[in-house]
């Protein structure tokens, strides 16, 4: 049986099955999988709006010529507010950390802390090698003297990830972090994302979304300062931003829509599966949700277990659309052949839900971040356990890792020659200059020779 057999031209499985409700990409055997079905899979890439291109170069444009009164015109187009101030005073932040529910502000309190420890423990060692008598070689690691954090509005307010980009530039030892996020309708950012800003030990924020989030911080305005570096999650128009800016500083990996990877055996408890795919699919209409099973008794189950769910999701339609656009529930022969896809898929979140997940997980190495055991749920990375949730999604996690203390870093080498040591290279360096036709390189080698 083919991998859409079990789906109908509607999307929907057949009237017997307790599912039925349930629409998805694709159903049933790996070997079964059309090409075209097993492209959809792998290239999630979100297609983009027509113009988009032109559109975001046109917003660079303008606030590389125009500064803050471009962001301010674009403020009122695009988030139906008029700001007084694009800066937002860190009064206003002890305000709404004052203000935050006991239970909210300990929590968030604790991911701080679990995420500083983290972090603070990935901070790198400069490394010096002699490499031959008289030639010392240092690789030296310093702290960006500024950055920018992106924090995404829109659906809902996202203070975790405030969290996970202003922690970890300040475990790198950046002298400034500045935030921006797009006002609400009372020309502020959400309270959350505002009290977030405190927690995490931010030294600015701004009231500005958006691809003119992105040009401020990249160039600079009267208010914005431009920084060394520019993190965090966002839409098409802010990854676009930031891919057109990503020549001039440094940005982190593509992060787009959610998405999550189950990889499990009959082992697995169908419902704990379903809830995970679930809970990427609620994120947004574009997230990605796929169980590979060695089980067809776990498909089915998980199948019955997720239409249970969706049918009194709070966020459904929004989980349906993702389900239909991007879910899978799809049987491998082998586990080997489960890993393979799981490989290839390059999820942001990998789950594995296996009876020894352990050297399972460790068998994927192209995922942003791996989940080890039915207990490990996706959303306590999200939150809490101080990994970075801002992880490269769309199978970009084949060659980009997840934001880090690394991100906020640079390494330059130092190199110590004494005289001895320019004595030792200096006949060598002078051949190989004259056979790249570059004399004066020769000239300066064997001038130290003798000094």
């Amino acid at each position: 049986m083919s991998a859409e057999a079990r789906t109908r031209s509607d999307g929907r499985g057949g009237s017997a099955d307790p599912g039925a409700t349930l629409s998805l990409l694709a159903e049933g055997p790996l070997d079964g999988l059309t090409d075209a079905t097993r492209r959809r899979l792998l290239q999630r890439t979100p297609e983009g709006q027509p113009g988009l291109s032109a559109a975001v170069a046109s917003i660079l444009d303008d606030v590389r010529a125009r500064g803050d009164a471009a962001l301010r015109e674009m403020a009122e187009r695009f988030d139906g507010v008029r700001l007084e101030s694009l800066e937002v005073p860190q009064e206003r932040w002890q305000e709404a950390l004052t203000g935050l529910p006991i239970g909210v502000r300990r929590a968030l309190e604790r991911a701080a802390r679990n995420i500083r420890r983290f972090h603070d423990a990935q901070r790198p060692k400069d490394v010096s090698v002699e490499v031959e008598p008289g030639v010392r070689v240092t690789r030296v690691w310093s702290p960006l003297r500024r950055v920018g954090v992106y924090a995404p509005g829109g659906r809902a307010a996202y203070p975790s990830s405030v969290l996970m980009g202003v922690v970890p530039a300040k475990s790198a030892g950046v002298d400034e972090v500045v935030v921006c996020s797009p006002p609400g309708p009372a020309a502020l950012p959400p309270p959350e994302v505002l009290a977030a800003c405190a927690i995490g030990g931010a030294d600015r924020l701004f009231a500005v979304g958006g691809a003119g989030a992105i040009a401020a911080l990249a160039l600079g305005t009267e208010a914005v300062p431009a920084v060394d570096a520019i993190v965090g999650p966002g839409n098409r128009w802010v990854t676009e931003a930031k891919r057109q800016i990503a020549g001039r500083i440094v940005v982190d990996a593509p992060a787009g829509p959610s998405e999550v990877l189950v990889l499990a055996d009959g082992s697995a408890d169908p419902a704990l599966v379903a809830l995970e795919l679930l809970a990427q699919a609620e994120h947004d209409p574009e997230a990605a949700a796929v169980l590979v099973t060695t089980s067809a008794g776990l498909a089915d189950a998980t199948r019955r277990e997720l239409a249970g769910l969706l049918a009194h999701a709070p966020r459904r339609d929004i989980a349906a659309t993702a389900l239909a656009s991007h879910g899978a529930l799809l049987k491998a022969t082998t586990l080997d052949e489960a890993i393979a896809f799981a490989e290839a898929y390059a999820p942001e979140h990998l789950s594995v839900m296996t009876a020894d997940p352990g050297p399972t997980a460790m068998a994927v190495r192209t995922s942003g971040a791996t989940f080890v055991g039915s207990a490990a749920s996706v959303a306590f990375g999200d939150y809490l356990t101080g990994a970075n949730h801002v992880l490269p999604t769309a199978g970009r996690a084949r060659s980009f890792s997840g934001l880090s203390t690394h991100h906020f870093l640079r390494a330059w080498t130092v190199q110590e020659i004494d005289q001895e040591g320019a004595a030792s290279l200096a006949e060598d360096v002078a051949l190989l200059a004259a056979a790249e036709g570059l004399p004066a390189h020769g000239a300066a080698a064997l001038a130290r020779r003798s000094r």
